[in-house]
């Protein structure tokens, strides 16, 4: 190779290796700072790509689990309300049983009577508060239910059903004037309340399997969007511990790179000994 104090071959290559390594030096620090060997386009326009487009899936399916964890709220919220109407018209059976006693007085007659009507008023307290959200699975308002979204693409919904708990209704029968004024009054509502909970308790029955569907399938959305997460993972993330000892061989490199730039560098020396005797 000829000297000239024009051209140094020798510091260009060195410098084009130093340079290369200051470059993947660089792509290793993002790494590391990232944790993301592919944080955007330009690393990997193909792997980028996928990656988006599984994280708009991950997006749009936690949306879904929004919904669902609405749904179970809901259906939590309107069993308990069920259970509890339940256990009131046992409680107002007892009652009108008692009432039916042909050997009672009037005044304890009154008294039965009067408890009982406490119980029909606490049972519309109940069910009006059996709402969660502007929700209400047993006040006729939501009929025939309410449907919630399924995947990720909202082009499936999975319905929670409703049951129309009002007095005087199709499942509890009992009139909102019903009376233990007479014994005769009291076997009649001892019937319809027998009826009413049969009823009441078929459909706590469907709100339950309703309630278990609904859990299930968040459970599977939840198993979906976690494997979504991993295979983005699996596609974009850094290995830490590789990028770690890539980033120590490189300092190393760098540090050498520099050395024999330095030497090439002094190479133009060597002419003025041919010429300096």
């Amino acid at each position: 190779m000829a000297l000239s104090v024009h051209t140094n071959t020798s510091a260009m290559i060195a410098l084009q290796n130093l340079n290369r390594t200051n470059t993947e030096m660089q792509t290793v620090q993002s790494r590391i700072n990232t944790g993301l060997k592919v944080a955007g386009a330009k690393d990997n326009s193909s792997v980028y790509a996928v990656a988006q487009g599984m994280r708009s899936d991950v997006g749009a399916l936690s949306s879904v689990e929004t919904s669902l964890d609405r749904a179970i709220s809901i259906a939590d919220v309107a069993l308990a309300g069920g259970e509890a109407i339940s256990d009131l018209i046992i409680q107002m059976r007892e009652k009108a049983t008692a009432a039916m006693d042909p050997s009672i007085d009037t005044f304890s007659r009154r008294a039965y009577d009067a408890d009982f009507k406490d119980l029909v008023e606490q049972l519309q307290v109940v069910l009006t508060n059996s709402e969660f959200d502007g929700a209400n699975l047993l006040d006729g308002t939501n009929s025939p239910g309410i449907a919630f979204l399924a995947d990720a693409d909202a082009s499936r919904t999975i319905t929670l059903g409703s049951h129309n708990l009002n007095l005087g209704g199709t499942i509890v029968t009992l009139a909102a004037t019903a009376s233990l004024g007479t014994a005769t009054l009291a076997a009649n509502t001892v019937s319809v309340l027998q009826a009413s909970l049969e009823n009441v308790n078929q459909a706590l029955a469907n709100l339950g399997s309703d309630l278990n569907k609904m859990e299930a399938h968040r459970t599977f959305v939840s198993k979906i969007n976690d494997s979504l997460t991993e295979g983005i993972g699996n596609l974009v993330d850094a290995d830490l511990a590789k990028e770690s000892a890539r980033l120590q061989a490189l300092q190393v490199k760098q540090q050498l790179g520099v050395q024999a730039l330095s030497i090439a560098n002094q190479e133009p020396q060597i002419i003025l000994s041919l010429f300096g005797g």
